[in-house]
């Protein structure tokens, strides 16, 4: 696996997996992506003192539409998300990141297809 973290904002942190890149039937690219949200802020320390264990991270495949900038999550944890609707990173700083990170990444391969 090949993790680039893009930015992180105050939703969390998200990486996605250079080695995992590719090109489907519809011309579209697909990426393994790795999202942590931020931890509450008002979360108290450990009782001895030190820093309470990040929350757990999710794991998604993404395929992305770099020509319209949308995204569809097409498995989450390893559960297939059948007929999942395009969506716009609607603002969201690490989807946004994400998409302009891998489109960038994916050069290549699209202008192969």
């Amino acid at each position: 696996m090949d993790w680039h973290e893009v930015a992180q904002g105050p939703e969390g942190r998200q990486w996605w997996d250079a080695g995992s890149l590719r090109i489907n039937r519809e011309g579209n690219l697909t990426v393994l992506s790795r999202f942590q949200p931020a931890p509450p802020a008002d979360q108290p320390l450990n009782r001895d003192g030190s820093e309470p264990r990040p929350p757990a991270s999710d794991l998604y495949v993404m395929e992305i539409d770099c020509g319209q900038d949308l995204f569809r999550d097409t498995s989450i944890n390893g559960i297939p998300q059948w007929g999942s609707s395009w969506q716009v990173a609607a603002g969201d700083g690490l989807i946004e990141a994400t998409i302009e990170a891998v489109c960038a990444a994916g050069v290549d391969l699209l202008a192969g297809s």
